[in-house]
């Protein structure tokens, strides 16, 4: 995996760099957010270690842009374990939160963590999009059925077996057929 490693610090940096290495990865560093994102563009990484105090752009702040940008998984590896900090994380989507110092095992871990849970995500979110669009689709095909039953006299099988037939014929979706029929 490509990962980012987005932290003002040059010791920790170089450090989260070589563990990433060690790990078989292929490390990105950037030195603040706005570097953070610059890297994201050019070079799509599959990970983001991010600091939440950096300068031009904090961690958080960050992390919210990347999920617009480039979604990824997105650990925060901060000295600050306090509830604000903690707080204003867990607000934005991120998958994970470890506090320096961190060691190899620690960063590994969390790496297969989100990985694993940003997997999950994606595929709920892609399970999501397919339901609403059959959900439409049906909505829409119901209410050609109504109308072509008022028109033409059909029964609801009959209109279904219509809008199935207009569909094979003209080599489209049946949703396309129901709104075809609708704006008839």
């Amino acid at each position: 995996m490509r990962v980012l490693i987005a932290d003002d610090e040059a010791l920790i940096r170089m450090g989260l760099k070589q563990m990433i290495q060690e790990l078989g990865h292929l490390p990105l560093t950037a030195t603040n957010g706005r570097e953070a994102l610059r890297m994201v563009q050019k070079h799509q990484p599959d990970l983001a270690l991010l600091d939440i105090e950096m300068p031009f752009r904090n961690g958080i702040d960050t992390a919210k842009r990347i999920a617009q940008i480039h979604p990824i998984p997105v650990i925060i590896v901060t000295a600050f374990g306090d509830d604000d900090h903690i707080e204003r994380a867990t607000a934005v989507p991120i998958h994970g939160y470890l506090i320096k110092p961190v060691t190899i095992a620690d960063v590994k871990a969390a790496i297969a963590v989100a990985v694993q849970r940003f997997t999950e995500k994606q595929e709920l979110e892609r399970a999501r999009e397919e339901l609403q669009e059959k959900l439409e689709t049906r909505r829409l095909v119901d209410r050609a059925k109504g109308k072509l039953m008022v028109q033409k006299g059909l029964n609801e099988e009959d209109a279904y077996r219509l809008l199935q037939l207009r569909a094979r014929e003209t080599r489209l979706s049946l949703k396309d057929v129901a709104l075809s029929v609708l704006q008839a």
